[in-house]
């Protein structure tokens, strides 16, 4: 019965080993790109490594405080490109994609939340609080190892370690007004290099 209700209610060993794999992995990948990135003055904002239909995908998002350009990502993919190749540490080919984050940029760490006060957010929580798990609304800031954010007319205090998920949920503006118009910061973050596919297989 016991084994029943396991496998009912519960993902399954292998996928949960996955998981752990997957994030021993990235955090590794972390250790190996981070001193690279910021040796060139920019932030190493989030690292994606998953399987698709075309199969293994690495996308490693990268910031700056006045944005990245093409150049940035694409110079930046042939470094990384190169040192995960010496170093040897994925086990299978993979497609490898850097890029800046996007306007939905995903929120991580302190300075994050610090930094994006005052934008809509989405969060998404591993423990219910308040009997949810989802929010969405303005980003009040961050203190004492919490995010404040205002949603559904109250304010919730969501300790940053219960965040499974955040991210900035960006409005368009509206095409009916006169005024539309992306600033530098947008545009640059709009750019986006597909790396070259990398075989570690010997």
């Amino acid at each position: 019965m016991l084994c029943q209700h396991s496998l009912k209610w519960g993902p399954p060993a292998f996928f949960i080993d996955l998981r752990k794999m997957t994030k021993t992995l990235i955090e590794s990948i972390r250790e190996f790109v981070e001193p690279l990135i910021l040796s060139e003055g920019i932030e190493l904002v989030d690292i994606e490594y998953h399987q698709e239909s075309r199969g293994w995908s690495l996308r490693i998002y990268i910031d700056s405080e006045v944005g990245v350009t093409l150049n940035h990502c694409s110079r930046l993919s042939e470094q990384i490109g190169d040192l995960l190749e010496v170093k040897d540490i994925i086990p299978h080919s993979y497609t490898l994609e850097v890029s800046s984050p996007g306007l939905n940029r995903t929120l991580k760490i302190e300075k994050d939340f610090i930094a994006y006060a005052g934008e809509t957010i989405k969060v998404k929580t591993s423990k219910p609080i308040d009997q949810r798990r989802n929010f969405k609304g303005k980003l009040l800031g961050y203190r004492e190892g919490k995010v404040m954010i205002s949603s559904d007319n109250q304010e919730f205090l969501i300790p940053i370690s219960l965040i499974s998920k955040a991210n900035i949920q960006y409005k368009f503006p509206d095409p009916k007004s006169k005024k539309v118009s992306l600033n530098k910061k947008q545009c640059n973050k709009s750019n986006i290099l597909k790396g070259r596919p990398h075989d570690n297989r010997s």
